[in-house]
């Protein structure tokens, strides 16, 4: 097409379409013959949707741009200044690449954390906040005996039916809507697993989050906890440390928090034999037990 038809398409300014468009051709997303554009190889392979190798989650950088670009007011005002909805009322623009974002990284993470944790007497997993499911795919690959419940609020859980018929996990992994903070969590787990959860509340809402997915489990269960986890200055590690920016400029109250702080909250809602892993990855994990 050419960029008057995009730009007729697309609603925007035919001359400006036109000038970011030959900056694409520049970039190797677009080729451009006889005045007419069309996407490269690579853009068709990454950036169009229903290819396998679907990128959906750069949606979401962009989105971090906008954030960022607010932390001078950020710092000043100690919270987020932007007024963001909730998660769950953000619309799909927002959602979908977000959720993408978190599955790509989910997928290239879930293998290493399968292998960290024991799963040899867990049948039943709840995974909190799980969003695509990547990591509950990843934990019944390691235990076929294991079953896991997928739980998110009800704008997400659509999608994270969409990535468990995709990938096959129909029979192993289902889903539960509500928000963790508010609603019921059901029972009779043998692991609640939390990644990239805590991060987003403040040290009240995971006190009460971690009081709940005790109530939740069987005695003896294990709760796991993977997220950045800090020393006691949150000097380290740095990756850490420049999230809890992440999470300021984003966020009302989210953070990152130290492996004391972590402790503490596990120790309070009745867990025990309370141990440090470190993954590789960026983040690490903790993992506690319920007292029998």
């Amino acid at each position: 097409m050419t960029s008057k038809d995009i730009s007729g398409k697309i609603k925007t300014d035919a001359r400006a379409t036109d000038r970011l468009m030959n900056v694409l051709v520049g970039c190797g997303l677009l080729e451009k013959k006889d005045g007419k554009f069309s996407n490269t190889p690579f853009a068709e392979k990454f950036l169009v949707k229903g290819s396998p190798f679907y990128l959906g989650g750069t949606g979401h950088i962009s989105h971090l741009w906008h954030s960022w670009s607010t932390m001078t007011e950020a710092v000043k005002k100690g919270t987020s200044v932007m007024m963001r909805s909730e998660i769950n009322d953000r619309g799909d623009n927002w959602l979908e690449p977000f959720i993408a974002a978190m599955h790509q990284r989910g997928k290239q993470q879930a293998k290493v954390i399968a292998e960290a944790l024991d799963l040899s007497e867990v049948k039943k997993i709840l995974d909190v906040g799980g969003g695509s499911g990547a990591f509950s795919f990843a934990m019944v690959d390691k235990n076929p005996q294991v079953n896991t419940i997928v739980y998110d609020l009800p704008n997400v859980i659509p999608l994270t039916k969409n990535y468990i018929h995709a990938e096959g996990y129909d029979k192993k992994v289902s889903t539960l809507t509500g928000n963790y903070l508010e609603d019921p969590l059901g029972s009779g787990y043998d692991m609640a697993f939390l990644s990239a959860v805590i991060h987003s509340n403040n040290t009240d809402e995971n006190k009460l989050l971690f009081g709940k997915c005790a109530k939740s489990l069987n005695p003896g269960g294990q709760i796991v906890v993977l997220d950045h986890i800090m020393n006691d200055d949150r000097t380290e590690p740095y990756g850490g440390a420049m999230f809890s920016l992440n999470m300021l400029v984003g966020t009302q109250a989210g953070d990152t928090f130290t492996e004391r702080e972590i402790r503490t909250w596990m120790t309070e809602a009745g867990f025990e034999n309370i141990s440090f892993k470190e993954t590789g990855i960026g983040t690490n994990l903790l993992i506690g037990y319920l007292k029998k």
